[in-house]
């Protein structure tokens, strides 16, 4: 299903309401902001408007008033929206003690996707800063003239140059999210966790804290297929203490940094996904994370309780930051009484959820408890048991699947409720990988049930539901097996909704 912005050609129309379309999309027009700078976008903005107000317009006039207003040509960077794909962004550097330069060798590749096989370079604008062994940043020189920290990458390799550079600095990439893709640059772990206190940028402490995460993810799921445990070093359980009881830090930015990567995020980064690794290793680096920072984890979450309930932006970044150590702190048995007293005590919903969220995931025994008396509170009232719903889908449990099932016939559950279908359905098979994807198949029939009923009453909905079935070639081939089987029943329905048709046979045609 990879597709441009804006496709070409299609079946369904509501098959490309998509995360492509809206995130992407947004992306893109925030790269242009990036490159245009704040004075020649709005320009472009109010020529826009003036344009085409309460006319029906499309991406190339919003484009073209872009470019009219500021005078910069975007004919390169119109490929963002007829070219689909995830753009890699592989560097390398260089640097020359003699003549003080330091080198950034930039190479773009998009890869084949289902739709297109020859990709053209983009226009990618590439903000960097450098900094020095203190943690200072370096000003950026090329040419002989300053220069601005957003690079325009358009050509398949480009060199940078930068001059009057002291010492080898440590580079910042991609400062601010500057574009869509994804980076591939050799960062030793001393690095990352520098740029974790010193960068200037937010997203750039939020991001190299990622990678170290992602680095430890990446071996210990090789070291967990050799059969080995877990381990974290201590440099990175270092790092991300420091981040904890960084007191300059805001708490919602703290929070940010100290959640891991969900399991669909990782899969992303594998053509064929090991489904148990994965889940073995996320669980414990948590679990190890929880362990070694349970002390901080804890002062730092009673320090952070409040007494009134307020939705002032500190009180939500505490909230945040508190209900987060709570769900490290579920994973050690001197700390789950925590978990109780809150559901008990809590006079949020937020607070109520996390409590709920935070015994769902370390499947404490306290879980069924608090489920039950939240559910007889709330039957009443469907969007408050969407929650529970979610929280019933996403159950690591064993028996999940029986569960989701028993779910079904709740009182406040309806499968012609799209809500309630999405909340229960959609949350076992996007947010339950070990219990959707166990090799018994069982996840996958269900599935296939499933959206066989909905076919007929809501192909809408099913078209949704339906996307991780769709990725089958990122499992082993007993994985596929299963899947394509599930597929190939759809598809073989006499009255198969043209939603699912176009997605099923995509799919198999892959």
């Amino acid at each position: 299903m990879s597709h441009p912005i804006r496709p070409e050609k299609v079946i369904e129309m509501n098959n490309f309401y998509t995360l492509t379309v809206y995130e992407k999309g947004s992306e893109v027009i925030r790269m242009m902001h990036t490159l245009l700078g704040e004075d020649k976008f709005q320009a472009g903005m109010k020529l826009y408007f003036e344009r085409h107000d309460g006319t029906a317009a499309t991406c190339e006039d919003f484009v073209a008033a872009m470019e009219d207003a500021s005078g910069v040509d975007l004919k390169q960077f119109r490929l963002w929206y007829s070219q689909s794909g995830t753009p890699s962004l592989t560097v390398t550097d260089t640097y020359d003690e003699v003549n003080k330069t330091y080198t950034l060798t930039v190479k773009q590749h998009t890869p084949s996707t289902q739709d297109q096989t020859d990709k053209q370079a983009l226009h990618i604008p590439f903000d960097v800063e450098l900094y020095d062994e203190q943690g200072k940043v370096i000003e950026l020189r090329r040419n002989g003239k300053s220069s601005s920290n957003v690079l325009n990458v358009t050509e398949s390799e480009q060199s940078f140059v930068f001059e009057n550079v002291e010492s080898k600095p440590v580079p910042s990439m991609l400062r601010e999210f500057s574009a869509p893709v994804r980076l591939n640059f050799e960062y030793s772990d001393e690095q990352l966790a520098f740029l974790m206190v010193h960068a200037c940028n937010d997203f750039a402490k939020w991001d190299a804290g990622q990678m170290l995460l992602a680095k430890y993810i990446k071996s210990n799921v090789e070291a967990v297929q050799k059969g080995l445990k877990v381990e974290l070093p201590d440099l990175v359980v270092d790092a991300f203490r420091g981040v904890l009881l960084n007191k300059e830090l805001e708490p919602a930015f703290i929070a940010e940094a100290l959640s891991l990567p969900s399991f669909n995020e990782v899969a992303g980064w594998y053509e064929t996904v090991d489904v148990d690794a994965v889940c073995d290793v996320l669980k414990g680096i948590k679990l190890g994370l929880a362990d070694a920072l349970q002390d901080e984890l804890s002062a730092l979450y009673h320090t952070l309780a409040q007494v009134e309930y307020t939705i002032e932006h500190d009180a939500i970044g505490k909230r945040s930051l508190r209900n987060l150590c709570l769900q490290y702190l579920a994973n050690v048995e001197a700390h789950a009484h925590l978990v109780k007293e809150q559901y008990e005590s809590a006079n949020n919903m937020t607070d109520t959820m996390a409590a709920m969220s935070a015994a769902n995931s370390a499947s404490l025994a306290v879980r069924d408890e608090i489920m039950a008396d939240y559910s007889e509170k709330w039957s009443h009232d469907g969007l408050v048991m969407d929650k529970w719903f979610a929280l019933q889908g996403s159950n690591p449990s064993v028996n999940a699947l029986e569960n989701v099932k028993a779910c079904m016939s709740h009182k406040a559950f309806s499968l012609s409720n799209p809500n309630r279908t999405r909340s229960l359905i959609g949350s076992f098979l996007n947010m339950n990988p070990r219990r959707f994807h166990d090799k018994s198949g069982k996840g996958y029939e269900f599935a296939g049930e499933i959206l066989t009923q909905l076919n007929e009453s809501n192909p809408q909905v099913a078209s949704r539901l339906i996307d991780p079935l769709l990725k089958l070639k990122k499992y082993d081939s007993e994985r596929q097996s299963l899947i394509k089987h599930e597929l190939e029943k759809l598809k073989a329905l006499d009255n198969l909704a043209k939603d699912l048709f176009e997605k099923v046979t995509k799919a198999l045609e892959s």
